[in-house]
């Protein structure tokens, strides 16, 4: 309960310290939509760092992988139950102010109204529909099942899976990078780059992974491992696969419009003569 309450403080808190600290520092003086997307960014790349970092304790603690347990595993899972209820607001709150900022709002005082307010509220639940879904899925799904169903087995599993945010931070420094128009520098496509090779192995590769190293466990090649668990165990392991696939595609998709080579524009017609 104690590491429950103590997310519930670490990321909010840390997210009002960083937009604060933006907009008032002397140097700075950010506006509060910059500010508020940016301290968004730096919350979910700080909570991407902390949870690779135990999901690496965990995994290369644990020896034997069902029944080798590390305390860090169910305390970290707590801290970080609060870190997705509060990022379902901040992901509501930076696409408020990216709505402002393109004028949709009208005045102020129209801008703030309940009307408006929900058509905003709307919107964001139609762009980032897939994002709450498994924000939601894994407070109300995934928790308490590695929390209680479980009971104890396969820390090295849930250490392997908390790895799976060594992208992140890759993700929200892109986000950054394209608001504020810095598609073509270099930083951006050498973070692509990163971004891309290491959504591929820490999300997407993770899976098969989980299933050979449980085969190699079991005394299984890869293709038996699936008939040997459960249909509930393959079937979350395809629902958790799925929106990795999907995110993955949009990935793929961004980073060959980076590094595709630009076409030249057509030579322009010569002039008409009399």
């Amino acid at each position: 309960m104690l590491t429950l309450v103590a997310g519930g403080v670490v990321f909010p808190g840390l997210f009002l310290l960083s937009k604060n600290t933006l907009q008032r520092l002397p140097q700075l003086r950010w506006e509060e939509a910059d500010a508020v997307i940016v301290s968004a960014r730096l919350v979910s790349s700080v909570q991407a760092v902390m949870a690779s970092t135990a999901g690496y304790i965990v995994s290369t603690s644990c020896k034997h992988i069902i029944d080798d347990q590390h305390w860090l595993s169910s305390a970290y899972t707590q801290f970080a139950v609060p870190y997705f209820i509060y990022d379902i607001y901040a992901m509501f709150l930076c696409h408020w102010h990216k709505h402002q900022v393109k004028g949709h709002g009208g005045d102020e005082g129209e801008a703030r109204g309940p009307g408006s307010t929900w058509a905003v509220a709307r919107g964001y639940l139609h762009k980032e529909f897939l994002m709450v879904l498994h924000h939601a899925v894994m407070v109300l799904v995934c928790f308490p099942l590695s929390v209680v169903w479980r009971q104890g087995k396969g820390d090295y599993f849930l250490g392997c899976l908390l790895m799976a945010e060594v992208s992140t931070p890759f993700v929200c420094l892109g986000k950054i990078l394209i608001q504020y128009k810095q598609q073509h520098t270099l930083l951006h496509k050498v973070n692509g780059a990163l971004m891309l090779l290491s959504f591929l192995c820490c999300r997407v590769l993770l899976f098969p992974y989980l299933y050979w190293a449980y085969g190699r466990h079991a005394g299984l090649p890869l293709l038996a491992v699936p008939r040997a668990l459960p249909a509930h165990v393959n079937l979350g392991a395809a629902l958790l696969l799925a929106p990795q696939l999907y995110w993955f595609f949009l990935i793929c998709r961004g980073a060959f419009r980076l590094f595709r080579p630009r076409r030249s524009p057509a030579p322009s017609p010569p002039p008409a003569r009399d």
